[in-house]
């Protein structure tokens, strides 16, 4: 993703993410989100797996899953799950699940990224089958940058906005993540999109808006269009 960036001990993937950072992450409720769509013993592609932090409970859960990531550092904290080393766009498994899950706002991308991983979800959806995203909400992009920039979180994690500039559809920040006596740093660009906007490149991509899963839009449901 252009214009990422990270810094911190241990591996950083591509797109900025510190692997030792993303290993010390709990979980913030999203494993009961998509558990709550999908009925029980539902297969799972999760696209952008990381350590494994959703995709474990998942499994837990009772899901036939398999994680993929483009980082092998990632995918090296998860040897017990099934896994696949490869970039989301290009992914072309021989193979499709009941479900196709894209999380940690990854569908905040531009245009052109978004529509390949957009793609990829539909291209491993089994008929009948459910695609979950979560997004950074509408409301999220003009208050991601305001107080408190400082603020602790589970796990021992104190998370410090070092800086948050919107040139729409963009919002450029960086964020400084402590914990375990470490610091790591993220700079990203998230893309804002619109209801009309995600309607027609989902519609591009072959699926349909479902249903949103939270009461701010940000976790939402898609279905292949038949």
């Amino acid at each position: 993703m252009s214009g990422n960036a990270g810094t911190g001990p241990g591996d950083i993937t591509p797109d900025g993410c510190a692997v030792d950072f993303y290993a010390l992450l709990p979980t913030f409720g999203e494993p009961d989100i998509v558990h709550a769509a999908l009925p029980d013993g539902a297969s799972i592609l999760e696209l952008g797996c990381g350590t494994g932090r959703i995709l474990r409970p998942l499994a837990q859960l009772g899901h036939p899953v398999l994680g993929v990531d483009e980082s092998p550092a990632m995918l090296a904290r998860i040897p017990d799950l099934p896994t696949v080393c490869s970039p989301i766009e290009t992914l072309r498994l021989d193979q499709t699940f009941d479900a196709v899950l894209l999380a940690s706002t990854m569908i905040n991308v531009p245009p052109d990224q978004r529509h390949a991983f957009l793609a990829t979800c539909r291209h491993h959806l089994r008929p009948g089958g459910t695609a979950i995203f979560q997004q950074n909400p509408p409301g999220w992009f003009e208050t991601a940058g305001q107080a408190p920039r400082e603020r602790e979180e589970p796990g021992g994690i104190r998370r410090i906005i070092r800086s948050a500039r919107r040139e729409p559809p963009l919002l450029h920040i960086e964020v400084e993540y402590q914990a375990a006596g470490q610091v790591w740093t993220h700079a990203w660009a998230s893309s804002e999109i619109s209801p009309d906007e995600l309607r027609a490149g989902l519609a591009a991509a072959g699926l349909r808006f479902g249903r949103a899963l939270t009461e701010d839009q940000a976790w939402f449901t898609a279905n292949p269009i038949s």
